[in-house]
């Protein structure tokens, strides 16, 4: 006669499985603020890059205009840079000459000027840059917001890191920034080659 042999199942006890409940609540506490802090550097990180990135090919920009001997075309000042002709600033009260301010105009940092041309100099300063638009053609694709603001020698563009910004608590989706100095941002003041870099403040 087959004798039968009844296996024995081993299984967690309630306490085991409280335990490991414990440890992983433990775990959570200490490694997603660990995570979230890593996060923010790498985010301040980005930032700085491009705005550094930025704030060399407007320099060597300029170096190249003063190479060729300060080119002008009609009566704006300008350079071909890794081969496209860039519009530089004209001098004038609180303007220095030869920064870039886009493609085909801006070179006096007045009403033609905006965020356009703010674009343009994104475009052709980095050689592959990343994605960039003003807030009205936002999309899934864009990883920068660019928007302008100020007159003549306080014209600025302001280059947004887009996944810093604010978001709206109804739809999720990102809020326009404006001009305002919020998430972290460059600004790109044409009139005298400056570069701000604005970081966000974590509380």
């Amino acid at each position: 006669m087959e004798e039968v042999v009844m296996k024995k199942q081993a299984g967690f006890t309630l306490i085991e499985l409280v335990i490991v409940v414990v440890i992983l609540g433990f775990l959570a506490v200490t490694a997603i603020p660990k995570f979230i802090d890593l996060t923010d550097q790498a985010k301040q990180a980005n930032i700085e890059g491009m705005a550094g990135g930025f704030a060399t090919g407007i320099s060597l920009a300029r170096a190249q205009w003063e190479a060729e001997g300060r080119t002008t075309t009609g009566t704006n000042n300008t350079t071909v840079y890794d081969g496209v002709s860039l519009t530089l600033t004209t001098e004038a009260a609180g303007v220095r000459p030869g920064y870039v301010t886009g493609l085909t105009d801006g070179a006096t940092l007045d009403g033609d000027f905006d965020a356009v041309n703010c674009k343009e100099i994104w475009d052709n300063i980095f050689q592959q840059p990343p994605t960039l638009k003003t807030y009205a053609g936002l999309d899934s694709t864009t990883n920068y917001i660019v928007a302008e603001t100020g007159d003549v020698a306080d014209s600025h563009c302001i280059y947004y890191l887009k996944e810093t910004l604010n978001k709206d608590a109804t739809t999720g989706d990102f809020v326009d920034p404006g001009v305002a100095n919020i998430g972290n941002n460059f600004t790109y003041y044409p009139a005298t080659s400056r570069v701000e870099i604005n970081i966000a403040v974590i509380n």
